[in-house]
């Protein structure tokens, strides 16, 4: 990441909207966003392999479920942020990973300018091509701020995508992973 660079674009937007770069409370901005860009753009160049692919041997091949996976992600239409919620189940083919993964390959996709159907897919993509499981459903509930905050202004309003791969194709298993998430 290239902090000057994201120093003098933050200079140059403050400037452009009219504000005193000298002022007291703007001086030190550029270099506090520059610093913010690292933590919340982290996932630029990471990839979910590293999270997914360490797995361990489980007798048990019913659907595993990891729900309310909290994320905070930037829309990069607007550079706005977009946060909820994302549902992960999915049927082992004699493996799973380690809960704490599947966390980490949300983080991997939210930490980056995005879009929620893309970031959907990807997670769905990556468990399926790292963990190979017999199938898997990712479900993502969001607010997006650029629909709260400006365009349209509807605070609350909740954006809901998902991805099915293999088995979970089957829509009783959608349904009962569906029904599982409501417990």
């Amino acid at each position: 990441m290239d902090k000057e660079k994201i120093e003098q674009a933050v200079t140059l937007f403050l400037e452009g909207i009219g504000d005193d770069i000298n002022r007291e409370g703007i001086q030190e901005t550029p270099a506090r966003i520059s610093a913010m860009c690292e933590e919340i753009f982290a996932g630029m160049g990471q990839n979910a392999r590293e999270h997914l692919e360490r797995t361990f041997t489980a007798q048990n091949n019913e659907m595993v479920i990891e729900k309310d996976i909290t994320f905070y992600s930037l829309c990069e239409h607007h550079l706005l942020p977009f946060y909820g919620k994302v549902h992960i189940g999915y049927i082992p083919d004699g493996e799973v990973v380690g809960l704490s993964k599947l966390a980490r390959t949300v983080e991997v996709y939210a930490r980056r300018p995005q879009i929620q159907e893309q970031m959907t897919a990807q997670i769905a993509d990556d468990i399926m091509a790292y963990l190979k499981p017999k199938g898997v459903m990712v479900m993502i509930e969001a607010e997006h701020m650029c629909m709260t905050m400006r365009g349209i202004k509807k605070p609350g309003t909740q954006t809901v995508t998902y991805a099915v791969r293999g088995e979970m194709e089957d829509t009783r298993k959608q349904d009962r992973f569906l029904k599982l998430l409501s417990r």
